[in-house]
């Protein structure tokens, strides 16, 4: 089970209770990132897509993989890198079992029943990849034939699908409030739904725009599963669910 730490943002100093994320071993064993407890998380400012990852070696066949550093975002718009634990990272393997001994059975994590196949996210690498992986979340979410511009439009849609609108913001810096303004008056426009997908968070004035405006908000990990971060975005999945 994935550990829980409390963090407190350095920005607005709100608390939060933070689980370490679980990813999934090729052996079939849930690999969590070891948090360092007491550490203080830091406001992440200037992202570089070398230092958003980090290697875990797995537990359970001492293999290493690297998954996106854990990241939370506060309610004041903040994104906050939590610190790992790197004398844990740094483990010794399991040693390996004796002939005589049986092979351990790979640890399988039950999943909730879903009235839809499981989201398939597209891992971020470069800014294309996050429009790619946005585009597929709606497409999840069950707005059908959403296309990708090839190129930045003027008007700051990225993704366009019947009834659906969507911006894109793959930079290092919060998404601002002029952006998300310009997307509610397209959506408006084209009688859209509008919804914005950001790697780096949002500003605080422009969280609180949408929430006026009740445009759904999502925040992009590097593993490509958005992340819903106010209350118009929980109502859109349970809307198309």
């Amino acid at each position: 089970m994935a550990e829980s730490v409390p963090v407190r943002c350095p920005v607005c100093r709100r608390e939060h209770t933070y689980a370490a994320p679980v990813y999934p071993c090729a052996c079939g064993a849930p690999v969590a990132l070891p948090l360092l407890r007491g550490g203080v998380p830091v406001q992440v400012e200037h992202r570089t897509w070398a230092g958003s990852w980090v290697r875990v070696r797995c537990p359970a066949c001492g293999s290493s993989e690297e998954w996106p550093q854990p990241e939370l975002g506060c309610e004041c718009g903040a994104t906050l890198r939590l610190p790992v634990d790197h004398a844990r990272l740094r483990a010794s393997p399991p040693a390996p079992a004796s002939p005589s001994s049986p092979a351990p059975a790979p640890v399988r994590t039950p999943l909730p029943p879903r009235p839809r196949p499981a989201f398939r996210p597209v891992t971020i690498r470069t800014a294309q990849d996050a429009k790619t992986a946005s585009a597929q979340y709606l497409r999840w979410l069950g707005f059908e034939d959403v296309r990708v511009a090839d190129k930045r439009p003027a008007s700051g849609v990225d993704l366009r699908g019947p009834g659906v609108v969507a911006h894109v913001d793959p930079t290092t810096s919060p998404t601002s409030l002029r952006e998300i303004e310009t997307l509610w008056l397209n959506g408006l426009n084209e009688s859209a739904i509008a919804v914005c997908f950001s790697l780096a968070g949002y500003a605080r004035d422009a969280r609180a725009r949408a929430d006026e405006l009740s445009l759904p908000l999502f925040v992009l990990d590097l593993t490509g599963a958005p992340q819903p971060v106010n209350d118009p975005a929980d109502d859109l999945i349970r809307a198309t669910a």
